[in-house]
């Protein structure tokens, strides 16, 4: 399912740099960067629950549409050194869902969305003295749950977007034999592009 997933990812991402063609067929959508923080339940991801996030999604309808389907990636992480460990935390997360995009005047483009997420998680533990002998403690897992989002970007030049976006996410995963939530709240920056 994985390469599925990621088939139909790298087929969207395509279609977003073409906007020219994909414009004369009636499709209109946006492709936006993000970068911000993901806040994981500070119980089962401590000290590592506030984490450094990074994403992209795309969005797209025919213009007649109430809806857009979206597709958007994410990427979350955290390092620190606890009394000679290394420790790391990390999530991916995919989502696929729908948005509904707003226009109250030509560049304003508030939004909510949501729908499915599939995020995979990994907690590390290292001793940074002992690390030649591969003195390693780690676990990963995965899991599937859903995602809201809702936000507010300004189309600038009729083609570029700035703007922030808030979430929720809400996964369960098995880590080192516990079950941890791997989702959270997110908070970002975006810059992208509108066709």
């Amino acid at each position: 399912m994985n390469r599925l997933v990621m088939g139909v990812v790298v087929a969207l991402l395509f279609v977003a740099v073409s906007p020219i063609a994909v414009k004369a067929s009636g499709w209109t959508g946006n492709v936006n960067l993000k970068a911000g923080a993901k806040a994981l339940d500070e119980d089962d991801w401590e000290p590592l629950e506030d984490q450094n996030e990074i994403g992209a999604d795309i969005d797209f309808r025919m213009v007649d549409w109430p809806v857009s389907v979206t597709v958007a990636l994410y990427g979350s992480a955290q390092k620190k050194e606890i009394s000679g460990m290394d420790v790391e935390g990390k999530t991916g997360e995919l989502r696929i869902g729908i948005k509904k995009i707003w226009e109250p005047d030509p560049s304003m483009r508030p939004f909510v969305g949501g729908g499915i997420a599939f995020i995979s998680a990994e907690n590390e533990w290292v001793n940074e003295y002992l690390s030649p002998l591969q003195l390693k403690v780690s676990d990963d897992g995965q899991g599937t749950g859903l995602w809201v989002s809702g936000g507010v970007f300004w189309t600038i030049k009729e083609c570029f977007n700035l703007g922030f976006e808030l979430g929720l996410s809400s996964v369960d995963v098995t880590l080192f034999n516990q079950e941890k939530k791997a989702g959270g709240a997110h908070a970002a920056l975006l810059l992208g592009y509108h066709w």
